[in-house]
């Protein structure tokens, strides 16, 4: 069932990256509309996505305070970390950002979800929606302050906050909390065509991050590829799930943490690290790795964590 479950939630992304790269392969997109459809998808349908998710969230019904306090603590004490120790590894500032990014952003809202669901049923769903709610516009956050933080050669204060303000992934973001907070409603209609615009973004980022990213600098790559996989798929989760295990979550909300610590890299962050300067290379080559061998990985840390309990 365990395995069963991760490949479930694999495959499909799987299948939308190998489009993707037979529509490269077939030349039926150039290098140029491939740059044009990465930035639409990073100024239109990540920041729809993202809205649509909080817009969702009911914060009213949040009892799991303890929860949610923690995800967000663990997520600024490890981008804190990694900001700290990559640049002593890593001399060039278009992969700094894009190793932090790629080791401290998961793809939570694509398996926490499905493995809550799988593992504890429908009751799993009110508290994942929330974690989502809340972990996702804080990472998306993140990711885009250290981006900023490493884009050129020396960081400048008014352009980091400039950057951070005006990024469309944290103005949609932003909007979506002031309506879910403050109970502010679209329209029918209009929520509809929202929703339907999220639902595209997903799946249009994987078609686009498998048409784009290429393996001919996967040699090149090959130190802080070793070094992204390594930690987001090992070193994070075993980190974070052993203080998680520490501080006495159990159940559904370590489902819940091990999912954020453990699933691959995030696909959205091809797409901001080309937006915003980085390596988008190396970018895509994290995602694409790590998602490949996540579907080990999470099998063994599951497979583990049931095998002592803790589930």
């Amino acid at each position: 069932m365990i395995f069963s479950t991760a490949f479930s939630v694999l495959f499909p992304l799987f299948a939308k990256i190998a489009l993707g790269y037979g529509i490269r392969n077939l030349k039926l997109l150039s290098e140029k509309t491939l740059k044009e459809m990465n930035n639409v998808v990073f100024r239109v349908f990540l920041p729809t996505l993202l809205f649509s998710n909080i817009y969702k969230t009911d914060f009213s019904t949040i009892t799991s305070f303890n929860l949610l306090w923690y995800a967000v603590l663990s997520l600024l004490v490890m981008v804190s970390f990694y900001m700290l120790l990559i640049p002593r590894m890593e001399p060039e500032n278009a992969r700094r950002g894009v190793l932090v990014q790629g080791i401290c952003r998961s793809n939570f809202i694509f398996f926490g979800m499905p493995m809550a669901a799988t593992l504890y049923g429908g009751t799993s769903a009110g508290i994942a929606s929330l974690m989502v709610g809340v972990v996702v516009p804080v990472i998306n956050v993140l990711s885009v302050v250290v981006l900023e933080y490493f884009r050129g050669n020396k960081p400048d204060g008014k352009k980091i906050l400039k950057g951070i303000v005006l990024n469309p992934i944290v103005i949609g973001g932003v909007l979506g909390l002031l309506c879910a907070i403050v109970g502010i409603r679209l329209p029918k209609g209009l929520e509809g065509v929202v929703f339907e615009i999220a639902e595209i973004a997903t799946p249009l980022a994987l078609v686009i991050l498998g048409a784009s990213v290429t393996f001919s600098s996967v040699k090149l790559n090959r130190k802080p590829l070793a070094v992204g996989v390594l930690n987001r798929l090992v070193i994070v989760p075993a980190v974070g799930i052993t203080i998680a295990i520490l501080f006495g979550f159990r159940g559904l909300e370590l489902i819940l943490l091990m999912a954020m610590y453990a699933s691959p890299a995030a696909v959205s962050s091809y797409t901001m690290a080309q937006q915003m300067d980085g390596d988008a290379e190396l970018a895509g080559q994290i995602v694409v790795f790590t998602t490949a061998l996540s579907l080990l990985s999470l099998f063994l840390w599951i497979s583990l964590l049931m095998a002592l309990g803790f589930f």
